[in-house]
């Protein structure tokens, strides 16, 4: 997975191995609302 987090307002995530699958583009809000969640175990199975 790669993120590049250098462009004004977005957040752009990508598989590194698939690259032909697109990427996805997130608000930075959405980001940080993402990895909050991720951190605090929103996710666990």
């Amino acid at each position: 997975m790669e993120v590049a987090t250098n462009l004004p307002s977005v957040v752009a995530v990508r598989d590194t191995k698939n690259r032909a699958n697109g990427t996805l583009l997130f608000t930075s809000e959405e980001w940080k609302a993402f990895i909050t969640d991720l951190r605090h175990g929103e996710f666990d199975l």
